[in-house]
């Protein structure tokens, strides 16, 4: 079982003297692979501790720049359309949770 990792991390691997099988991943694959890694970090966020927060949000921002990129999109253009769907659907500030729909 793989995963994406960061260009530098095979060669920290190397440093540590063990060994990794590395691969460099089609159009395809890489978007298959950077939502998996989305999802990954996402789930970091949820199991971290609170003064952890911030430094898994931070990896977040880094894995969502890349299938941006792929998708021929720049951050910039993404939180334009978050304001835009602020402006629909207001944000999450009121914490309003629904039971039931």
């Amino acid at each position: 079982m793989g995963k994406l990792v960061r260009d530098r991390i095979p060669d920290r691997i190397r440093r540590e003297g063990r060994e990794s099988d590395v691969r460099v991943l089609d159009g395809a694959e890489f978007v298959e692979a950077l939502k998996a890694k989305l999802r990954e970090e996402a789930d970091e966020v949820a199991a971290a501790e609170p003064e952890l927060v911030p430094e898994e949000l931070a990896d977040v921002l880094k894995v969502l720049r890349a299938p941006a990129t792929a998708h021929g999109l720049t951050l910039d253009r993404i939180e334009q359309l978050a304001v835009d769907e602020r402006a629909r659907s207001g944000t999450f500030d009121g914490r309003v949770y629904l039971d039931s729909w």
